[in-house]
């Protein structure tokens, strides 16, 4: 049985939407991502060096969005099981509030401390 106090049809409206999101702004980033070109006339050593860090900063993001993609496909899953809200550490339902404010959440506040 999922969470008994949330509304699971809200919940899993918001876990689609987070997802579209994140998708999108993995779309809009993929220049970002590409690698740096190391054309000494049309960019200095400065300027590349800036680029590539720029470029490691895109990647860390990216990875962070699909860790986010992987624990919201993983939210979707506990909810079609009926699991969605239980801590998976103790079993006890995660706090109510808590899942609101992020539905990724696996532990309740006890077990996550």
């Amino acid at each position: 049985m999922n969470h008994p106090e949330l509304d699971m049809d809200a919940v899993v409206r918001r876990l689609h939407a987070l997802r579209a999101e994140l998708l999108e702004q993995s779309d809009a980033s993929r220049e970002s991502r590409d690698t740096v070109m190391l054309d000494q006339t049309s960019v200095g050593r400065l300027s590349r060096m800036d680029a590539m860090q720029g470029q490691a900063m895109a990647k860390a993001e990216e990875q962070r969005r699909q860790l986010a993609l992987r624990r919201i496909t993983g939210a979707l899953s506990r909810i079609e099981k009926g699991e969605f809200g239980e801590c998976i550490e103790c079993g006890e339902w995660i706090g109510a509030r808590r899942l609101e404010g992020d539905p990724l959440v696996l532990k309740c506040i006890d077990c996550a401390a």
